[in-house]
């Protein structure tokens, strides 16, 4: 586990120079290396024209080429150099144009005069250039060559989908997007999160849960898969997870399902609780990726949002200054760390029922330290409140709430309790205990 930021960045450093969109190669090819750390993701195409929902696959674009050059023949911009020079889902062009005409298709972001936007135009054939304010304000009175080498063409969608089994037919649910260009935190981080909890659940010797992860182009990719798989979602998935932005080394932040009451609302707010008690809390209500759609009514799915600095919320945000100088290693590993307790709490996530009445007898079993002193007395305080509650109605996020103790930290706890026959699964309790 110690390592795991390190190998996390290097995969988002292997996805970050691809010119992403919501359909194109640039997805496969993301998907391709997302395999190369866990083969068993399937890969699938929709074909463009395809009804989900209210929505319709558009044409797949592809690009090769884009620049603007001056009179002299210097690139002025280079979709080579850094591909948010060009609007997401240009059509082609090749223009000589007047400095007043180019500015008609420039985009750039006044309030930060340093760095390229990100645009786009998915549903509107149009085309554009970005650039930096402070080049746009620079560029003199000249004749200007616009050129833009791409396709838009009927093709397909492409996502991702990797199913690992688990005792129990219930699911846990983690998606991530995988349609941008060549931002690091908003775009490579979820998907390198991802696959990485991926391997890491893989090679768990027992699974309480099976766990979904998809790996879809955002908006229209979590419709259509939807469109394809909501019958078995409703049914099998008890609590989600949209990794977004999570490789910076800043706050923690969840964004809540509609109502901020499922079990994944709980158990996600109960490690962030413990372990980094700075975390921000966003209701539905600031929502802006997948959980709008996972949450939408008619799915109801218990989705929320995981980030570290919340997509929209940190000044890099759909900008050239989403590099990989700003996310990091430690960045990563935390919120690896945070997954990793996430899981183990749901693993172990049961309503308890103690087998005694009154306090049990601890010290026959071994359970009691022998001689009492300050400071044991604290461990059976915990051992006997945890106990207390464990009434079979309240699970172990609920107790945690209640006593104030994190959760991960009772884990064992409850090991050791139940070996020693004080604590069983309500679930599989027939009657109530009499003895």
């Amino acid at each position: 586990m110690e390592n795991a930021g390190k190998q996390i960045y290097q995969i988002a450093g292997e996805l970050f120079p691809i010119c992403r969109s919501i359909t194109g190669d640039g997805v496969r090819q993301t998907l391709r290396i997302l395999q190369k750390w866990v083969p068993q993701i399937k890969i699938s195409e929709v074909p463009s024209g395809t009804k989900v929902f209210d929505w319709e696959i558009p044409k797949e674009w592809n690009i090769t080429e884009g620049y603007i050059e001056n009179s002299q023949g210097k690139r002025i911009i280079d979709f080579q150099e850094n591909n948010l020079h060009i609007m997401g889902y240009s059509v082609p062009v090749d223009q000589y144009v007047t400095l007043e005409q180019l500015k008609a298709h420039l985009y750039t972001e006044p309030s930060q005069p340093d760095v390229i936007p990100y645009v786009t135009s998915y549903y509107r054939e149009n085309f554009g250039f970005c650039m930096s304010e402070r080049l746009k304000n620079s560029l003199p009175q000249d004749t200007y060559h616009m050129v833009i080498k791409s396709t838009l063409t009927p093709g397909s969608l492409t996502y991702g989908e990797l199913v690992i089994p688990g005792e129990s037919s219930e699911e846990i649910f983690f998606s991530t997007y995988i349609c941008h260009p060549s931002m690091a935190n908003n775009e490579c981080s979820g998907p390198a999160l991802a696959v990485w909890l991926a391997r890491w659940l893989m090679r768990k010797q027992a699974r309480r849960y099976t766990y979904r992860f998809v790996f879809v182009p955002e908006t229209i990719g979590s419709i259509c898969y939807l469109s394809r798989h909501k019958d078995e979602l409703k049914e099998r998935v008890i609590a989600g997870f949209n990794l977004s932005c999570v490789g910076d080394s800043l706050q923690y932040s969840i964004v809540e399902s509609r109502y901020g009451n499922t079990l994944a609302d709980r158990a996600l707010k109960n490690i962030l609780r413990s372990h980094c008690p700075q975390f921000r809390v966003y209701s539905f209500l600031k929502r802006g990726s997948d959980e709008r759609q996972y949450n939408a009514p008619g799915i109801d799915l218990p989705v929320v949002s995981f980030c570290r600095s919340k997509y929209g919320e940190y000044p890099q945000y759909h900008t050239s200054a989403d590099n990989m100088d700003f996310i990091s290693p430690e960045g990563f590993q935390g919120s690896f760390e945070v997954m990793a307790k996430l899981i183990d709490l749901l693993e172990n996530n049961r309503c308890y029922q103690v087998q005694v009445l009154c306090e049990p007898q601890l010290g026959r079993r071994g359970l009691y330290p022998a001689v009492s002193r300050k400071g044991q007395y604290d461990a059976v305080y915990g051992m006997t409140t945890l106990i207390a509650y464990a009434d079979g109605t309240n699970d172990l996020i609920a107790i945690s709430d209640r006593i104030g103790c994190a959760a991960d930290l009772l884990i064992p706890v409850v090991k050791q309790l139940s070996d020693a026959g004080l604590l069983a699964d309500a679930q599989e309790q027939k009657h109530p205990c009499s003895s």
